[in-house]
């Protein structure tokens, strides 16, 4: 994600704003991927982009008549599809340590 970037020959102010133009971008493409999540043998279905963004959700109409499994499934299905956002994030986050070299290591 750093390529091109001459780390020795950036000053601290340079380098932070490659660092804020590389997570704009960042934030610009997670919003175009897409995590999608479904529950109870596909009776709910979720999608959000890669910033946690609901942008779809599908209910089978037979869950309309049940809160409590609707409720249970809805519950379900949104703490997988964000858990799976929030993994994206954190491997993008490192991705864009590692390009730091050695400022990004322990």
């Amino acid at each position: 994600m750093f390529d091109g970037i001459d780390l020795k020959n950036l000053n601290l102010n340079d380098m932070m704003k490659q660092v804020q133009d590389m997570a704009e971008t960042s934030k610009e493409d997670n919003a175009k991927r897409v995590f999608t999540s479904k529950a109870g043998g596909g009776m709910i279905e979720i999608s959000i982009n890669g910033n946690s963004e609901v942008i779809d959700l599908q209910i089978d109409e037979s869950l309309l008549d049940d809160k409590d499994s609707l409720q249970i499934l809805l519950i379900s299905c949104m703490n997988d599809v964000i858990k799976q956002s929030d993994e994206n994030k954190k491997m993008m986050a490192m991705n864009m340590m590692g390009g730091l070299g050695s400022f990004g290591q322990k």
